[in-house]
């Protein structure tokens, strides 16, 4: 098996992606919204990825969390609100905004399910700060770290309910970053007693089956590496201080904050203590460098993924009309709070 997890060209596989898929075995798939056109396709699409692997709970991806950021759109499906609606809503009733979160969820959660899908990037623990860049903003789920880890615990809840595994980002956090990550190469300069903050959440939730690195660098813990390809970081803080013990997932290994090929980032980010790389363009050339430079996932990767896709069949749907009940329960919390969706 390849450790890591790829992106598809379109709505259905190409003979020359299914051939490489095949020899290849990437550990998982990410889907994007030019692979979504309705859950009747995307069914047909993720059940012939399932297909090729042989598992029913192979890891299949995707980048679902409302607002700004959703690859599955209407008019197909729902508009979800932007993940920051909760922290508004938690400053007025705290229990009312994790009931909202979690049904929340659970809905986008069962969309996924219905489309064949069993994971979902999902919550961001980013403690948001003033005077970062905006990269983050309004998907963070606030600016007190307890907070973001009580909703992101809720969040995590709902995507559970409907069968699916979410996925904790950016460990060891993004939201004090003044650059986005996507562009250029954040660099954090906060001391190491500032950056508690920022962990706090990571380590509250730490018991989490997948986390997602963050292509931050900071300068307290490694000033040469990003998290991503830090050895320190990974090793002293993600697995030891916050103590995340679960799969952990580069983020979109072709972003501009890193340099050099493909394969070499993939490379580097395995070695510093991925167990996965994020390659999410679905580039055959940079997809081939990467099987031959990374070679096979490791034993301790293997066991983490296993154990994070545990009964994660996306072909067990439980309907739409839980979906809607969720919906509108969320919507009823909100308005009796005076909170816009």
């Amino acid at each position: 098996m390849t450790p890591a997890i790829f992106g598809l060209s379109g709505t259905e596989l190409t003979d020359d992606e299914r051939a490489f898929f095949q020899e290849a075995d990437p550990a998982g798939y990410i889907l994007f919204g030019r692979n979504c056109d309705s859950p009747t396709q995307m069914r047909a699409l993720t059940d012939d990825l399932r297909s090729i692997a042989g598992r029913g709970d192979l890891l299949i991806t995707i980048d679902q969390e409302g607002g700004r950021v959703a690859r599955m759109k209407p008019p197909v499906w729902p508009q979800y609100p932007p993940q920051g609606v909760f922290d508004r809503l938690y400053d007025i009733a705290p229990i009312s905004a994790m009931e909202a979160a979690q049904v929340n969820a659970e809905a986008i959660g069962l969309d996924l399910a219905e489309a064949g899908l069993n994971c979902d990037a999902l919550p961001l623990l980013d403690v948001r700060c003033e005077g970062a860049h905006d990269v983050i903003g309004d998907r963070a789920l606030g600016h007190d770290p307890m907070r973001v880890a009580a909703l992101g615990r809720a969040v995590l809840d709902g995507l559970e309910q409907a069968g699916v595994a979410g996925i904790i980002k950016h460990i060891p956090g993004h939201g004090r970053a003044c650059a986005d990550s996507h562009k250029e190469m954040p660099v954090v300069t906060a001391s190491e007693a500032e950056l508690e903050q920022d962990i706090a959440p990571f380590q509250a939730l730490r018991g989490a089956a997948i986390g997602m690195s963050a292509h931050v660098t900071y300068t307290a813990w490694d000033a040469d590496h990003p998290a991503t390809q830090s050895a320190k970081v990974i090793g002293d803080i993600i697995r030891g201080r916050i103590g995340f013990g679960g799969l952990l997932m580069s983020d979109d290994i072709d972003m501009e904050a890193l340099s050099g090929s493909i394969a070499e980032r993939s490379v580097k980010a395995l070695e510093a203590g991925c167990d996965l790389v994020l390659n999410c363009w679905a580039k055959m050339p940079d997809m081939v460098a990467t099987v031959e430079a990374c070679g096979d996932i490791t034993p301790d990767a293997r066991r983490r993924l296993d154990a994070a896709m545990q009964g994660k069949d996306a072909r067990l749907f439980k309907g739409a009309e839980r979906r809607s009940e969720c919906i509108a329960k969320r919507d009823a919390l909100l308005a009796a709070a005076g909170v816009a969706a």
